[in-house]
């Protein structure tokens, strides 16, 4: 049976002079707008390159984005309540922290600071939502033949750490939008939904400083040793220097704010002689980027303080793989939002989702997974993309760790079937004009939301993203060279 398809927003192919005469054109307008990323290959501060991104707008429904919009308030306040919920936390990640020495290592500094006490009970969520749409159907022919060439949406994900595309999201509707009028059919912009991702997400940051209350703070982002997403990260700073221009901005690593930053008698964190405000992770989601204690050291002093973190270190649990699979298993959801029509609306979304642990559950899922390994991807508690295994690796790895308690520290997810569309990738680099390709997409939605374990200050969305891929590529991260920019084109059904 053929995948199901959608039609691009612009019959394809294009006449060759005018696709070579467009894509020059989007080259330039991306350079010149900050649709950039360094060059992992040749690096050098003084110079960006384009990043990766689809010409045209990608299809998706208006009926099916609209749900993930009005959603997405729902899952940050599930998250919240998550996040805050210290024997859940405890209970689902007790295997996973035998194994995973990662997730290990942030759980004791959360058992730290909750033995020494909790300085700043405030927390900021910069959360974002990543779904598919599922062309696959579990019902049957009969049911579903209205929703063709797609059954419904599904989450891939949801991010608490490093939520990327704040910038590069909005830009990618801009360059497209671009592109459409180079081509005449500016009639089409009108179907790509407005998208206010930096200056949402910035104002939860702001929102933020002003509740720490101190004229005098600082906003300190904590990013890599090297940035390649340089103009995803810069453009959030850019927003809130523009929009506030009294909010003084530092970037430190993780080994620098071990070195130039002290806790003071109040437990306030002092850099450069300013009290930090607001704590702002664009690093220090995986292993690679704690490479001494020394980084460790300095996430426990953050940690500790009176800054309010995004994310706070319980927010980056719950965060993990096998929370997410924990809230799939029934009666979860209900502890955390009762028995009602959004409690529904969230166990929709869910894919099939399944435990490794040494029970009943996970022989089962691992015999699953090992007789039918094409429908499964292996997941580990990690973020930041390229950790997954498909197909046949996922049935190597299981019947190598089938024994190990190694598997523990993995959740087994059903693949979402995406539908196809025909379009073109311009990469930096690649031949010009590229060929026709199919693609598949993945939507990303951004929520923030600040509160107490008991009160909720504020709850919104914010805006979204597109991140798009080759159809028989598994991985999908723009960042890590595998996904392109897109932006979505609603479509009516």
């Amino acid at each position: 049976m053929s995948q199901a398809r959608f039609a691009s927003c612009i019959p394809l192919p294009l006449e060759h002079k005018v696709l070579v005469n467009v894509i020059e054109k989007a080259k330039d307008w991306a350079l010149m707008h900050g649709v950039g990323m360094r060059d992992k290959k040749h690096f050098t501060k003084d110079a960006i390159q384009i990043a990766p991104f689809v010409l045209l707008p990608s299809p998706f429904p208006r009926t099916e984005f609209t749900k993930a919009i009005e959603l997405q308030t729902v899952l940050n306040e599930l998250m919240h309540k998550v996040a805050h919920n210290e024997e859940f936390l405890e209970h689902t990640l007790q295997n996973a922290l035998q194994v995973d020495e990662f997730t290990a290592n942030l759980y004791d500094i959360w058992v730290k600071v909750r033995n020494e006490g909790i300085t700043q009970p405030i927390s900021l969520g910069m959360l974002r939502s990543d779904i598919m749409l599922e062309s696959r159907c579990p019902h049957t022919e009969n049911q579903c033949a209205k929703h063709t060439p797609y059954c419904s949406w599904k989450q891939v994900e949801i991010n608490s750490i490093a939520s990327g595309f704040g910038h590069l999201g909005p830009v990618s509707r801009d360059i497209q939008s671009y592109i459409l009028r180079q081509l005449n059919r500016g009639d089409l912009i009108k179907n790509m939904p407005e998208n206010r991702a930096l200056s949402g997400l910035c104002s939860g940051i702001i929102e933020a400083y002003d509740l720490f209350g101190i004229p005098s703070a600082v906003v300190l982002f904590v990013v890599e040793e090297v940035s390649y997403n340089i103009c995803d990260q810069r453009f959030h700073e850019f927003e809130i220097s523009e929009t506030r221009p009294d909010i003084m901005i530092f970037r430190k690593t993780l080994n620098e704010i071990y070195e130039e930053t002290e806790l003071n008698d109040k437990k306030q964190l002092i850099l450069d002689g300013h009290p930090v405000a607001v704590v702002y992770y664009r690093s220090g989601y995986e292993p690679a980027q704690y490479p001494s204690s020394r980084e460790w050291d300095a996430r426990l002093r953050v940690e500790r303080s009176t800054a309010i973190k995004c994310p706070s270190i319980h927010y980056q649990l719950a965060g993990t793989k096998k929370v997410q699979q924990a809230l799939a298993a029934a009666g979860a959801l209900e502890r955390f939002m009762g028995s009602s029509a959004a409690t529904t609306r969230v166990r929709d979304i869910f894919t099939g989702l399944y435990s490794l642990d040494f029970d009943e559950n996970g022989e089962r899922a691992v015999e699953m997974a090992i007789a039918d390994a094409e429908r499964f991807v292996l997941k580990p508690q990690r973020e930041g993309g390229g950790n997954n295994l498909y197909g046949e690796e996922v049935r190597d790895a299981l019947l190598r760790m089938r024994h190990s308690r190694e598997r523990a520290a993995y959740i087994l997810m059903e693949r979402i079937l995406p539908p196809l569309v025909s379009g073109y990738v311009v990469r930096p680099g690649a031949p010009v004009p590229p060929q026709v390709v199919d693609l598949v997409s993945e939507l990303g939605i951004f929520g923030v939301i600040i509160g107490t374990k008991d009160k909720i200050i504020s709850n919104r969305q914010v805006g979204h993203m597109l991140r798009t891929k080759l159809a028989d590529a598994d991985e999908g991260g723009v960042a890590a060279g595998l996904g392109a920019l897109d932006s979505p084109y609603l479509i009516d059904m």
